[in-house]
């Protein structure tokens, strides 16, 4: 679905600083944020008081105007609107939720482990133990799958950067970390 011409104004208004444009762009999105922070934290099992919920949002709504607005400045309108925001909801959730140390009541998985850039209530200890277990069960996969994971999770670099790096395009990061979690998740419970 391409941007509609609603979006699109509402948009150029939040980044033109018109009066009660931030007001409008959340009456419209506010919902869809609560959505993606809520199924974000349901799918992973978390268990989050409703305060924890509302200040994942508010991490959210922060970071769309930090900078300027500089993440509406990225939308480049091949998507629709609602699209872009519920994946940078999802992105900063997580980053959020990393970052403050939140863990699955579940066995941990790769996918929770913190990146080499947080520094929540984990000990030194333990954030030495989970980059030891990542580093073991990144054993099992290719080469470039290894050092997607390598640098995404324990050095902490962008899509971008890893693309540059590795040499595969951007748009195949994602999907080339989500095979590799697969990957560890089956490893680690063998």
């Amino acid at each position: 679905m391409a941007l509609s011409e609603i979006d699109r104004k509402l948009l150029q208004r939040c980044l033109n600083r018109k009066p009660h444009a931030w007001e409008d762009f959340v009456d419209r999105f506010l919902g869809l944020v609560v959505h993606v922070v809520h199924h974000t934290v349901s799918s992973r099992r978390i268990p989050l008081g409703k305060s924890d919920e509302e200040d994942l949002v508010a991490d959210v709504l922060l970071a769309i105007v930090q900078d300027d607005f500089a993440i509406l400045r990225r939308f480049r309108g091949e998507c629709s609107l609602a699209t872009y925001l519920t994946v940078i909801s999802r992105r900063v959730a997580v980053r959020e939720l990393l970052k403050k140390n939140f863990r699955s009541k579940q066995q941990p998985s790769v996918e929770h482990l913190p990146d080499a850039r947080s520094h929540g209530s984990a000990s030194h200890e333990q954030r030495i133990s989970d980059r030891e277990e990542v580093e073991r069960l990144m054993g099992r996969l290719s080469g470039s799958e290894a050092d997607v994971v390598r640098m995404y999770h324990l050095e902490g670099k962008t899509y971008r950067e890893i693309s540059s790096a590795v040499g595969i395009p951007e748009n195949s990061i994602g999907p080339t970390l989500t095979r590799a979690r697969s990957k560890m998740r089956r490893a680690a419970a063998v």
